[in-house]
């Protein structure tokens, strides 16, 4: 069950389905009674397109994994499974996504798909291996869970919620990974990944994740401009945006040297926040009679 575990990185597979559920929950009509049928085959499709999809990484990436002394005990490069028992597991999961998701809608199927080709071949194979940036289109597949989890209950993707929603995460993975590249930029070289810190250094890569930084905030300020805001925004949100702001800040100052983790951690703590924020707001206002 480890190996399986860490096969398909169950960690992040909780903030997938978490990222999908608030993204059901933007889309559900709050006067249409919730059919938990429906919620658990879209979750069930989204569990096995990223599970199926990290599979699938690791054992394109296995060789990448065993040159760096952070990934060298995961499954493949420790020899506690073969290669073809990774791709046999990914694909085999990727098309149960796929199953599922036509039993939810067939845009569903289609938006996990599309995410899968866009990380497992985009990502994987070109931006991640060719360019110092690659993170930035990179983000996209990571900020789709989301607009997954609307797309059950709605067509309309290009509404301002969802846009929202979709930002907030595509613009947290620039400090999230970029941090982690700092941290880890050692094992990066090793690996013969090119990114942000080992092409340019540390400093442009601060400089870099304090653009996005400025963004991810800003857009959390003014999410009352795209989605619902109440209480939970006004005493949870708004502090938690000042609060990663004043990491950055102190973890800029110390050029990376110290602060990491308080860094690290406050950031993805503050995707949930900002994620999960509409999402109460909303229902609130709907049990108030607010609406």
């Amino acid at each position: 069950m480890k190996l399986f575990l860490d096969l398909t990185k169950s960690g992040i597979v909780c903030f997938v389905l978490v990222s999908g559920l608030a993204g059901y929950a933007l889309s559900a009509n709050p006067y249409e009674p919730w059919d938990l049928f429906h919620l658990a085959l879209a979750m069930i499709s989204l569990y096995f397109f990223s599970s199926g999809s990290f599979a699938i990484n690791q054992a394109q990436e296995w060789r990448i994994d065993a040159a760096m002394p952070r990934t060298v005990g995961r499954p493949i490069p420790s020899g506690q499974i073969s290669v073809f028992q990774a791709w046999v597991l990914g694909v085999g999961f990727v098309l149960l996504g796929t199953f599922f998701g036509l039993l939810v809608s067939p845009l569903v199927a289609g938006l996990g798909l599309a995410t899968v080709i866009m990380y497992n071949v985009l990502y994987t194979l070109y931006w991640k291996k060719k360019w110092a940036f690659g993170a930035v289109p990179g983000a996209i597949p990571g900020a789709m869970p989301v607009v997954i989890g609307y797309a059950a209950n709605s067509n309309e993707l290009f509404r301002t919620e969802i846009v929202y929603a979709f930002l907030v995460m595509f613009l947290w993975q620039m400090p999230h990974y970029w941090s982690l590249a700092i941290r880890f930029a050692d094992d990066y070289r090793k690996g013969g990944i090119p990114v942000l810190p080992v092409s340019f250094g540390t400093g442009p890569t601060l400089f870099q994740m304090g653009l996005y930084m400025f963004a991810y905030v800003g857009l959390a300020i003014a999410s009352p401009w795209f989605t619902s805001a109440y209480f939970f925004y006004l005493f949870v949100v708004i502090p938690f945006a000042f609060k990663i702001l004043y990491e950055f800040i102190r973890y800029y100052q110390a050029q990376a040297q110290k602060r990491w983790l308080p860094f690290f951690l406050w950031t993805n703590f503050s995707l949930l926040v900002f994620l999960i924020g509409p999402v109460i707001d909303k229902w609130y206002r709907y049990f108030m009679g607010i609406y």
